[in-house]
Parts: C-alpha cells; structure tokens; sequence
C-alpha cells in the first residue's frame, strides 16, 4: 500500500517534469483512442504533431503556428497573473469576443476613410472592451462576494449572443446580400492586421504577445506588485500583513486579463477572422486557461505551451482532412491534456511513500 506524503516545496525537476509527462501520456492516450475508433494510430499522431512542421503541407501550416499561437499567449500571459494571486478568470473568452466588437466598432464607423489613427484606435477599443467586460466579476466580486469564476464564465454566453446580434443586426454588412456578419476587415486596408513578413504568419498579435511575455517575466520577479501577487496567492493572510489591499488587486488582475484577452480578439477579427460573424470565437480564451497551467504560469513557459497547443489545432485541422478524423479531435486531445496535468501535478505537491 502506498500513501501521499505532502512536500515542504515543489522541487523544480517535477515541476518541469510534470508538463513534459502529460504531453507524452496523452499521445499515448489518444493513439489509444484513435486505434478503438478504427484509425491508424501512429499515422493520427504524426499527422497532428508532425506533418504541421515537417509534411508535405508544411508550408501551409508553419505559418499558421503564430497565427494560433499568438492570441493564446496573449490571453495566457493575463491569465497567468490573476491565478499566480488566486484569481480566477474562466471568462477570457467573453473578453476576447467583446474585446474584437468594439475594435470592429471602431473600424466600421470610420468605413470607409483612411487614416493613421484608424488601426491604434481599434487598439485601444479592444483593450478598454475587454477590460470593461473583465471589470464586471472584478466589481461583483469586491462589492457582493460573487465567485469571479461563475460570473466571468457565465459572461461568455452574454458575449456570444452579443457577438450574434452585431452580426445580424447593427455591424452586419449593407453590401453582403443579406448574409449575416460585418464587413470584412482585411478588405479595409486602413483597419486590417496583416502579415507583417511574408510567409511567416506574424501579425501585430504576435509581437504584442511577445511584448505580453516580457512585462509579465519583468513584473511576477522584478517588480514589487509581482511580489504581492504571489503573496497573496501562496498566503492571503500574509499579504494584508504586508499592505495588499485584496480587492485592488481582484481589480487589477482581472482588468488586465480581460484588457489583454480583448487585445487578441482585436488582432483576430482584424486578421485572420476578417469580420464579427454569429458564430465569432474559436476558443482561444478556454484554450489559454490550460496554455497557462502547463507553461506553469512562466512566461517561457506559456510560450512554448501555446507553440504547443496551436500545434494541436493544426494538427488536428490537418487530420480532418487527411484521414477523416472527428472534428472534435482537438478538443479531446486538448482535454487530456488538462487532465494528465492536473494529475501529474500530485507528483509537485506530495511524495509517494510505501505504507507501513
């Protein structure tokens, strides 16, 4: 028989570790899956993790990997601050489609003149939207105790039906024969988000998802509000000790994650996306929840966590198409992985010993 025995502190080779093992007992797993379904196993994986990078459609697909993962680092990078401090933002996904209205708002008041400003000015609509909209558990949680976790989630729903209303009705395109969604902001040269160097899927996201990454390493271990952020998350009492006012810090946190999770809706609905549909929203905001918790909360690594998920969405695009695998293969594959690494993570906070 065996038993748990709790760690003074998470070494850091498990901490490492941990990650790595999910990601290896899920291809596992999911070989395991695909072979019950009838499917090549090892064809499924190389397909979803190795033809992206090194197949025959590679030059598709590599582009495509910064711009999946841009926005996921983006909303990560917030999200990694609130839940270092014990605040939980389940709802960047309602930040990220509000966040991409108001920047659309923006452009099509401005349809069809050409200026400089136009494209900041969406900019800073789509941080305030998703900021306003992150305020909203911010401002219920300090003012009534309401679990930021349900009323950020619940707030997704609010978004999505937002999202499709703009899309039929106040955003939705004079000239696109009836058909709902906005006009297409790629086509509006003053107002779209383009590939900044040929062939290399880099956008204005992925550099402010870059510059997410070092303001989040300089703040969480150079700055003093990364010191109470930390504190408050490992000792709450402590941290009123040391002057943390807890809900300037719910406010903050949670401002800044939706600011940043509007930010990548912006550069989304400005690129990739084109135009507010009433259907916007790929599930970035949910997949960064699990690009943070396996970059374990670090900037570096929230980087290679998101390389890594969108090399998931890739992959599993790309086995639709070549093997007739289910669409909903990258949500299963995503999932697992949320699982082995909440399980794997018992290994960073206990010790199995042999009982006597």
């Amino acid at each position: 028989m065996f038993r748990l025995e709790p760690r003074a502190s998470a070494p850091l080779l498990w901490q490492v570790a941990t990650p790595v093992m999910a990601v290896i007992a899920t291809m596992i797993t999911g070989g395991l899956l695909f072979a019950a379904l009838g499917f090549d196993p090892v064809a499924s994986i190389r397909t979803i993790f190795w033809d992206p990078l090194f197949g025959p459609a590679s030059g598709y697909s590599r582009p495509q990997l910064l711009v999946k993962a841009g926005p996921l680092i983006l909303i990560a990078s917030g999200l990694a601050l609130g839940f270092r401090a014990g605040i939980w933002n389940i709802g960047a996904e309602g930040q990220y489609i509000i966040g991409a209205i108001c920047g659309a708002a923006v452009a099509l008041a401005a349809y069809p003149h050409e200026a400089f400003w136009i494209f900041p000015a969406m900019i800073v609509a789509g941080a305030v939207g998703g900021w306003a909209w992150g305020m909203i558990p911010a401002l219920l949680r300090n003012w009534f105790g309401a679990s930021e976790i349900l009323v950020s989630l619940m707030l997704v729903y609010v978004a999505q039906k937002i999202a499709a209303w703009m899309a039929f009705g106040p955003m939705k395109n004079p000239e696109g024969f009836n058909f709902p969604g906005s006009r297409n902001l790629q086509q509006y040269p003053a107002a779209s988000n383009p590939e900044l160097i040929a062939n290399t899927g880099l956008h204005w996201g992925g550099i402010a998802a870059l510059v997410a990454l070092v303001v989040t390493w300089f703040v969480m271990s150079r700055h003093i509000l990364g010191f109470r952020i930390r504190t408050a998350g490992a000792a709450p009492r402590a941290a009123r000790f040391a002057g943390v006012r807890p809900e300037r810090l719910v406010a903050l946190c949670l401002g800044l994650s939706g600011a940043l999770a509007g930010l990548a809706g912006l550069f989304e609905v400005a690129g990739p996306a084109g135009q507010i549909t009433e259907s916007f929203g790929s599930g970035y905001g949910f997949t960064a929840i699990i690009v943070a918790f396996l970059g374990r909360l670090h900037p570096l690594g929230i980087l290679l966590a998101g390389l890594l998920m969108a090399l998931t969405y890739i992959g599993g695009e790309l086995a639709q198409m070549m093997l007739n695998l289910p669409a909903s293969t990258v949500q299963v594959f995503q999932g697992m992985l949320l699982f082995f690494l909440l399980g794997f993570d018992i290994l960073t906070r206990y010790r199995i010993r042999r009982r006597a």
